[in-house]
C-alpha cells in the first residue's frame, strides 16, 4: 500500500476542550531539562566531546579529546545554575528532563528534586545524538535509562523525552509500556494518543520556541528581555485562547546552563509572575497534564480508513460514489495516510479518483443515481442512501400535484441530457430543488455534465460524514 505515515491534520479545526482542571484557560508546564554529567565526553565513553547548546558560538566536537571549556560551562549548570532556578522554583510544578546518567552524577540536586513539588521524567541513558543507531542500540540504551533512573531517584520514570531522537524513538518508547506520556513531539499544543501495534500510547508535545535553547543557536535570544517578550507572547495568545473557549497548553524548555545564569534568570522570574497574575492558569506537571487528558480524552478507536487493507476499504466506501466500486479501489491506490481518515480528508481522495475517471465512467456514476421522487423511490427500491437523503428534503411526502411536477421535470431534464437530474438534496428543500431544476435545464450539455459531477462529489461528501469524524 501507499501510504504516509505523518499525520498532517491532527485535531483540525476543532480541536477537543481540554477541561482544564478549575476551568483554566490554560495549563503552563516548566521543563527543566538536566542533561549536565550526561553530555557526549569521553570518560563517559563516547568519542568525542560535547558540542551543543553552550556558549561557545560555532562549537565544535573535538574527537578523542576532553573539551575542558566545554565541560567547565556544563559544570556551571550542576554547581550553580541548577540552584538558582531551585530557589526559583522549588515551590512551582515542575517536569525534570533527567538524563539518567547526569542524575547519578548529581545526588544531592536529585535529593532537591524529590524535596519539591516535581516530576523527573526520563530524559534518556546519555545526552547524545540517536539518529544513527542502531534500533536495538537505541532500545537497549533506553532499557538501562529506565533501570538506572529507577535506582538512582526510587522510582521509575512516567514520563519520556529523547531529544536528540531518531525515527525509531517514539514507538520504542510505547513498545516499554513504561509511560503515562513521551514528549519527543513539537506538533501541537494539546496531548493527542497515538497508536503503535496493541500500545496506545499519549503524546504529551514539547517545545524548541519557548525555549532557553535559543540563548544558544543562530537566530536566537541574546538578552533576557527576548526571551521574557517571547514567553509573554505565547502566554497571551494561548490565553485568549482560552477565553474563547478552546484551552491549550504552553511548555516551557529551561537548562540549568542557560537560563540559570545571572544575567537570564530574571526573564523567567518575570514571566512566573505576569503568568501568575492571571486568573485560571494551571501550573501543572506534564504528568498530572497526562493523567487529567488520559482521564477526560480517552483513547478511542476506530476503523481508520488509510490503515484498511483493499478488500474493507472497498467495502466500506464502494458505495459513497452511488455503489461504484471503481472510485474506492482507485482512491484506495493513493497515497493515503491519517489526514485521509476524516470525512473531508478521504473525500479528497475520492473526489481526486473520480476527476481522474474518463467521461465514460463518470458518466456511468451519473447514470447510476435515481431519478427525484422518481418511481424507484415510490416503489420503495431506492438505497438506504438515497432513501435518507431524499426524505432530508420531503422527498418522500409529496402530493400528488408535486410528484407530476417533478415527474415532469425529471423527463424534460433525462430527455435533454441522457443522465438523470443530480443535485445533493441536504443543501435544499423542495422549493429550491424545483429552481435548479429550471435553471439547469438552460445549460448545455458540457456545462451540466461538469454541474453533475460537482453534485456527485458533494453528495459523496455528505455520506462521509455520516460515517466518518
Amino acid at each position: 500500500m501507499n501510504r504516509y505515515p505523518r499525520d498532517m491534520i491532527g485535531y483540525g479545526a476543532n480541536p477537543p476542550d481540554a477541561q482544564w482542571p478549575g476551568g483554566a484557560k490554560i495549563a503552563v508546564q516548566i521543563v527543566l531539562n538536566y542533561e549536565e554529567g550526561g553530555e557526549n565526553n569521553i570518560l563517559h565513553g563516547d568519542a568525542a566531546s560535547e558540542a551543543f547548546l553552550s556558549e561557545i558560538v560555532g562549537a565544535a566536537a573535538w574527537n578523542g579529546q576532553r573539551h575542558w571549556n566545554m565541560e567547565s560551562i556544563y559544570e556551571y549548570g550542576s554547581r550553580a545554575g541548577f540552584w538558582r532556578l531551585y530557589r526559583l522554583l522549588s515551590d512551582v510544578p515542575v517536569t525534570v528532563y533527567g538524563v539518567a546518567t547526569a542524575l547519578a552524577r548529581s545526588p544531592e540536586q536529585v535529593a532537591a528534586m524529590k524535596l519539591a513539588p516535581w516530576e523527573i521524567a526520563s530524559h534518556g541513558l546519555k545526552w547524545i545524538e540517536y539518529k544513527d543507531h542502531s534500533e536495538a542500540d537505541e532500545c537497549a540504551d533506553m532499557e538501562e535509562a529506565i533501570r538506572l533512573h529507577t535506582e538512582v531517584v526510587g522510582q521509575p520514570p512516567r514520563g519520556w523525552y529523547t531529544g536528540r531522537c531518531s525515527v525509531n524513538t517514539v514507538r520504542l518508547a510505547a513498545e516499554t509500556g513504561q509511560f503515562a506520556y513521551v514528549a519527543d513531539s513539537y506538533a501541537d499544543d494539546l496531548p493527542y494518543w497515538m497508536e503503535f501495534g496493541r500500545r496506545d500510547q499519549l503524546i504529551v508535545p514539547y517545545t524548541l520556541d519557548c525555549n532557553d535553547m535559543r540563548f544558544a543557536t543562530a537566530q536566537g535570544f541574546n538578552a533576557g528581555d527576548q526571551f521574557f517578550d517571547y514567553l509573554k507572547s505565547s502566554f497571551d495568545a494561548l490565553y485568549r485562547e482560552g477565553q474563547e473557549g478552546a484551552p491549550k497548553m504552553m511548555s516551557v524548555g529551561l537548562h540549568c546552563r542557560l537560563i540559570g545564569r545571572p544575567g537570564r534568570i530574571e526573564a523567567l522570574r518575570h514571566f512566573l509572575e505576569y503568568a501568575g497574575a492571571h486568573e485560571d492558569v494551571w501550573f501543572a506537571t506534564r504528568a498530572e497534564i497526562a493523567d487529567h487528558w488520559a482521564n477526560v480524552h480517552p483513547h478511542k478507536h476506530r476503523k481508520r480508513p488509510s490503515e484498511m487493507d483493499q478488500k474493507m476499504f472497498v467495502e466500506m466506501y464502494g458505495g459513497i460514489f452511488e455503489h461504484t466500486a471503481w472510485v474506492a479501489e482507485r482512491a484506495f491506490a493513493l497515497e493515503l495516510g491519517p489526514a485521509h481518515d476524516t470525512a473531508k480528508g478521504l473525500h479528497n481522495a475520492m473526489a481526486r479518483a473520480f476527476r481522474s475517471g474518463s467521461d465514460k465512467e463518470r458518466m456511468a456514476v451519473l447514470t447510476a443515481h435515481p431519478d427525484l421522487a422518481g418511481k424507484l423511490a415510490q416503489a420503495r427500491r431506492l438505497t438506504k442512501e438515497s432513501t435518507s437523503e431524499q426524505a432530508s428534503a420531503g422527498l418522500d411526502a409529496l402530493t400528488d400535484a408535486e410528484r407530476e411536477t417533478f415527474e415532469k421535470a425529471n423527463a424534460a431534464y433525462t430527455k435533454k441530457f441522457g443522465f438523470p437530474f443530480i443535485i445533493a438534496v441536504r443543501d435544499h428543500d423542495k422549493a429550491s430543488i424545483l429552481k435548479q431544476f429550471e435553471n439547469r435545464l438552460h445549460n448545455d450539455k458540457a456545462a451540466e455534465f461538469a454541474t453533475a459531477c460537482r453534485q456527485v462529489e458533494r453528495i459523496a461528501e455528505f455520506r462521509l460524514m455520516d460515517v466518518l469524524p
